[in-house]
């Protein structure tokens, strides 16, 4: 009878003790809501020695592994050993994601990208993000929230709440305006939000980021002397079509808020999430007295920039010239 217990022992020790995993790699194990020790040990198969898989069912007879699953994204390694997995899962001990909070074009876009990295319900998290009520509550409207926005590399848990993800932007958020940036936007007499609106439109302009202070500079001018902004990106957004390429005459009547050649100064909000690089050039912006722009008849995504309408024509015509030539409409 020792002999078998010593058995029962060594057969114990190697399954909850031993290097089940052949992995090469840290691989990642996540557990979802209502999951079982039976989703676990099929997530495991492909990496784990099939002698040692059922070290889960014995150690929920020991821990009561069961009753202590919850959610998470764990890491797996191949020198670990069952019972080390084991503990992460009983503990919650997660291995944090590297959220990427990208710059993109809406909220909604925003939630998607979220969605796809977090066990966060992207559909629930953009009913939030749209919701007067609950904006509010975060400290902006529907149209300025995209300004909670930073875009920028975060470590956060795969399974955290909606609830604390965005206070995790509001925290986030205070961080990133020093008060050196906050004095930069007071000297503009801007808001927050509104540096981040003019940033949006200087970021749908250019993706240069050395070129984006001097167009952040010529957008201050327009304001300063009391022009139209006269932003294409914004038409664009008031449209809601992202894939014109050239905007015609029909959408510069088009009657929004957001279309800068019919009203003055800026728009209600961001027409994008902004880079950190655009909202840096509005509030660095290069001091100079241009107050028009053309984009460059070489398609370089640069900018061709004048002091005079006279001059400015000149620029428009020749890119209107290459896009004839390239036959975009």
């Amino acid at each position: 009878m020792a002999f078998v217990g010593a058995g029962i022992a060594a057969s114990t020790a190697y399954v909850l003790l031993g290097h089940p995993f052949r992995n090469a790699e840290p691989v990642y194990l996540y557990v979802y809501p209502d999951d079982k020790l039976e989703q676990i040990e099929g997530r495991l198969r492909d990496i784990a020695n099939p002698s040692c898989m059922w070290g889960l069912t014995l150690s929920d007879k020991i821990f009561g592994l069961s009753d202590k699953l919850r959610t998470g994204r764990y890491e797996v390694t191949s020198d670990m050993n069952m019972l080390a997995l084991v503990r992460r899962l009983k503990n919650h001990a997660q291995a944090p994601v590297n959220l990427v909070v990208p710059s993109v074009r809406t909220v909604q876009d925003m939630a998607g990208r979220l969605g796809g990295k977090l066990m966060v319900d992207s559909a629930a998290l953009a009913d939030i993000l749209t919701d007067s009520v609950a904006c509010a509550k975060l400290g902006y409207t529907t149209a300025t929230v995209p300004a909670l926005f930073i875009p920028n590399t975060y470590q956060v848990y795969w399974d955290i709440s909606i609830e604390d993800f965005l206070k995790r932007l509001v925290k986030e958020n205070q961080t990133f305006w020093t008060d050196d940036r906050q004095a930069k936007s007071k000297a503009l007499g801007m808001s927050r939000e509104e540096v981040v609106t003019l940033a949006s439109i200087v970021d749908s302009e250019t993706a240069n980021n050395l070129e984006k202070p001097r167009i952040a500079g010529l957008y201050l001018n327009r304001i300063r002397v009391g022009m139209p902004l006269q932003s294409d990106p914004t038409v664009v957004f008031a449209v809601g079509d992202f894939s014109l390429r050239r905007i015609l005459r029909k959408h510069l009547m088009v009657d929004s808020p957001y279309n800068t050649y019919i009203y003055k100064g800026l728009p209600p909000g961001p027409i994008r999430i902004p880079s950190v690089a655009g909202i840096d050039a509005v509030l660095n912006h290069e001091t100079h007295s241009y107050l028009y722009m053309c984009a460059k008849e070489d398609f370089s995504g640069t900018h061709n920039f004048a002091t005079s309408y006279a001059e400015h024509q000149q620029n428009a015509r020749r890119y209107a010239k290459a896009l004839d030539a390239r036959g975009i409409k």
